[in-house]
């Protein structure tokens, strides 16, 4: 099973990496807000994922880091 790392502290909340996500993994978490004012992304279905890392490639901050 592949695992998604956000590192919430730098998202910017863009939703890039939410809307290219396959297996819809990923969305917002609404309850953190960071440093930035920004809701970041997180992964709530973690077990869908696939290890694609579609979302990481899509990141324009490179936030993101998926282990196969």
């Amino acid at each position: 099973m592949a695992s998604v790392t956000i590192l919430a502290e730098r998202c910017k909340g863009c939703g890039i990496c939410v809307e290219f996500c396959p297996k819809k993994v990923l969305g917002f978490d609404k309850e953190i807000i960071n440093s930035k004012g920004y809701s970041p992304a997180t992964a709530i279905q973690p077990a869908l994922c696939v290890g694609c890392a579609a979302c990481a490639r899509m990141c324009p901050d490179c936030v993101i880091t998926v282990d196969r």
